[in-house]
């Protein structure tokens, strides 16, 4: 029973979700500098000896290819052959071609022995040699029994008591004992394990739940505290704060319980938890972060403004930057809510002064540029734009103020200054909406507003060059550029010990891993978390600068899944299908499980009544909304609907489809559609005009990776 459920974790592991606490906006909206989709970076890892040097040039995946890589003079590529060769061999039932090619290799393939070792027992086992296989597997113990691979030889060999001993993160041992806790869930012990490293079994928050129930009396402070991070991570914060509260008291643990107590709409269990937090460790930036949160709960001005004097001292002491910009914004907007002019300006001149780079000094930066040009001051507003592309280039709101900054050009009557603008936002910004909408409005051949749907862009579809993984052992990069990416999400798990607070380079490397298992939801958020950090983090900004200027990072953010099937019922709708792979992107990750509160589910995240409704149209008797291509079909059908309704144009499809017709009717009536630019910035939903620039930001970087040039 052990052995057959190893095999089938190593054949079929199923990916995990685990979405990380960190505080900021998901969107990418435009950190790029400079560097197009060029900029590509040389990497050599630093913790191999000869006779290699790991290069990420990435095997063939042809079998024909293979076996000339085989015969290689070179030694790397030879061995990488063999080991796929093994492996394809393996997967056709073919143990004795997979045994040749397998033959001496360890000793060759040093980073790969005991990966090797692991697939020569499980061919020994399908020729039905259980005892060469039993022999490969305490070889593998004897000679590499540090490997993480050790634990499914253990258990294998029927030692699971060892394997839990010794391997406890590997995702071999949590799904040992998950068995064991379906044959009888009260094990106390198997339980505390779970709720430490299982958070990508199916059943984890039914774990937690027994624990918290049944067993509360026999948790320690570090069981708390990973039960505590097990609700966290599932964004089940009620009962994370709960936790937390009694975890440690650490700053860190503190101020979830205060965060958990605000998400989950208790604001006097957060205020009292914040203030705690702020008495017991005022040395901490998680107390500077408390203070502000207090500040921005007080009901009105004259209560938050003192809230936000103590936030920036407890900044200043701690040396939280990002903190102390914040609170100078909050105390600028609170004084001029008062009227108080001297102290809005006071603090205006203090955050530039201090903090001229900081995502707050742009807001406030913004903030003036748009007050101006209300009052048609444009060159007051284009003053305050060149403010924020000399000292907030990097911010997000950099690109959307340099495409205003050209409409504000316009119509001043600076035609000549307004192409020179948005040509610097393409070339500086390449990667965002306002790129697009830019390079739309100059004529260039990128599509507009009103023929997307139409177009159909020849889509290149051959491999995509790998991003090397920033971090991690040997034999991880090489099962990562094998593509053996279930095997590297095993040793990952292993490997990947600082959850809590990943570096840069732990958080690119697991976004990484999770995507080449199909978890697209927590794997696309890993890496687009990065730009957050990396605006309010220098050492973050530092490892992502030559990152985000890497074409195959923008490979990586932009994967196409369900291609097939994209394609299909696009052209079947006549819809453009890196548009409509974009509205997928941004609906649901391609997450086909994926469910919102509201119970829009799959791919599209259509409605439950909504599907029934399209499902009457189509005359379709049986369809499910978790089966990916019936959801694509049901979804490309309702987008091409709401084209249909709007004559075709993409912004109100796009809207209707987020917010429903009635709402963009009522818009319509309200705002002039006449300047599609303004009506956007006019959608009252900060969910809706966030949305319409996702998924054309989407589509317009699908169509830069992707979309085959136009032969002259």
């Amino acid at each position: 029973m052990i052995f057959s459920s190893v095999v089938k974790l190593l054949l079929k592991q199923k990916g995990w979700r685990q979405m990380w606490p960190w505080p900021g906006s998901l969107l990418l909206a435009g950190l790029v500098v400079g560097g197009g989709l060029a900029g590509w970076y040389h990497w050599r890892s630093p913790s191999l000896t000869p006779p290699y040097t790991l290069t990420v040039e990435a095997p063939p995946q042809s079998l024909q290819e293979l076996k000339q890589w085989a015969q290689s003079s070179d030694p790397l590529k030879r061995d990488r052959a063999r080991y796929l060769l093994a492996v394809k061999s393996l997967s056709q039932k073919n143990p004795q071609s997979s045994l040749q090619w397998l033959q001496g290799l360890e000793r060759t393939y040093r980073p790969m022995a005991a990966p090797i070792l692991l697939l020569r027992a499980e061919a020994y086992r399908q020729q039905g040699d259980n005892r060469k296989a039993k022999e490969t597997w305490e070889q593998l113990l004897r000679d590499y029994g540090n490997e993480p691979e050790a634990a499914v030889a253990l258990l294998s060999l029927n030692q699971p008591q060892p394997a839990i001993a010794r391997f406890p993160r590997h995702p071999a041992v949590i799904n040992y004992v998950a068995e064991q806790l379906e044959k009888n869930p009260d094990q106390v012990p198997y339980l505390k394990l779970v709720a430490r490293y299982g958070l990508f079994l199916k059943d984890y928050g039914t774990y937690l739940e027994i624990l918290r129930q049944r067993y509360a009396d026999q948790l320690t402070p570090a069981d708390w505290e990973a039960v505590a991070f097990g609700y966290w991570e599932k964004m089940q914060y009620a009962p994370a704060a709960a936790a937390y509260a009694k975890a440690p008291p650490t700053p860190l643990n503190l101020y979830r319980v205060g965060r958990g107590r605000q998400l989950s709409g208790d604001t006097p269990g957060a205020i009292a938890a914040y203030r705690t937090l702020v008495n017991r460790f005022p040395q901490s930036s998680e107390a500077a972060l408390a203070q502000l949160r207090l500040a921005r709960l007080a009901k009105t001005p004259a209560e938050r403004l003192p809230l936000l004097a103590k936030c920036l001292q407890l900044a200043t002491q701690n040396q939280a930057p990002a903190i102390a910009a914040d609170a100078l914004l909050t105390q600028y907007e609170n004084y001029k809510a008062l009227g108080n002019t001297e102290g809005a300006q006071q603090s205006q001149q203090q955050l530039f002064k201090t903090y001229p780079q900081s995502g707050a000094a742009a807001e406030l930066r913004w903030q003036l540029a748009q007050g101006a040009a209300q009052k048609r001051q444009w060159s007051e507003a284009q003053r305050w734009v060149r403010e924020i592309l000399k000292f907030n280039a990097d911010s997000e709101l950099a690109p959307r103020a340099a495409f205003w900054q050209g409409k504000w050009q316009g119509e001043a009557g600076q035609p000549q200054a307004q192409r020179q603008t948005w040509q610097f936002l393409i070339e500086h910004y390449p990667h965002t909406y306002y790129a697009w909408r830019a390079a739309s409005l100059l004529k260039k051949p990128v599509g507009t507003l009103t023929t997307l749907r139409q177009q159909r862009p020849s889509v290149r579809r051959d491999r995509q060059p790998l991003l090397p993984l920033a971090t991690g052992s040997s034999t991880l990069r090489e099962l990562y550029l094998l593509g053996q990416s279930q095997e590297a999400w095993q040793r990952w798990q292993w490997e990947f010990e600082n959850r809590v607070q990943p570096t840069a380079a732990e958080q690119l490397t697991d976004g990484l891993i999770r995507l080449g298992v199909g978890e697209y939801l927590d794997g696309l958020f890993m890496l687009q978390n990065l730009f957050t950090r990396a605006a309010n983090e220098p050492e973050v900004a530092t490892f992502f600068a030559p990152l985000r200027r890497d074409v195959r990072f923008w490979y990586a953010l932009y994967p196409l899944p369900y291609w097939e099937l994209v394609q299909k019922w696009s052209l079947a709708r006549n819809l453009n299908p890196l548009l409509v792979m974009a509205l997928i992107r941004q609906e649901s990750r391609f997450e086909k499980d994926i469910r919102s509160v509201a119970g829009a589910t799959g791919l599209m995240q259509l409605m439950p009544e909504t599907a029934t409704w399209i499902a009457k149209k189509l005359n379709l008797d049986r369809y499910s909304l978790v089966e990916p291509e019936d959801n694509i079909r049901l979804g490309t059908w309702y987008f091409d609907y709401t084209h249909n309704q709007y004559h075709q144009n993409t912004l109100l499809a796009l809207a209707s489809y987020n917010a429903g017709p009635g709402n963009v009717n009522h818009w319509l009536k309200r705002f002039d559609i006449t300047d599609p630019d303004r009506f956007i910035e006019s959608i009252p939903f900060p969910e809706t005009h966030g949305y319409v620039k996702n998924v054309l930001e989407n589509y317009w970087n699908y169509w830069q990776l992707y979309a085959q040039p136009e032969k002259p």
